[in-house]
């Protein structure tokens, strides 16, 4: 399987780096990391993304369905 790229903006997060994986399981992964470094680092923009997927997470439906539109975008790349 080839690999795919999605920027963290698309992941729900405030910046255009770039992931690379073969699955989405791995580029959510990785667009987590980079969030958790981001949020050490104390960068605004990608606190108050952070912020936004906490509102997201309080619905566990809201949640699943955001989670499956990305899914989807990642596959239809």
């Amino acid at each position: 399987m080839a690999k795919k790229i999605m920027t963290c903006r698309q992941l729900g997060g405030a910046c255009d780096k770039e992931f690379s994986a073969e699955s989405f399981e791995e580029i959510a992964e990785m667009s987590k990391k980079h969030g958790m470094e981001m949020f050490r680092k104390g960068d605004k923009k990608h606190i108050r993304a952070m912020e936004k997927m906490k509102e997201l997470m309080k619905s566990p439906e809201d949640m699943e369905a955001w989670f499956n539109k990305k899914r989807e975008e990642f596959e239809n790349i």
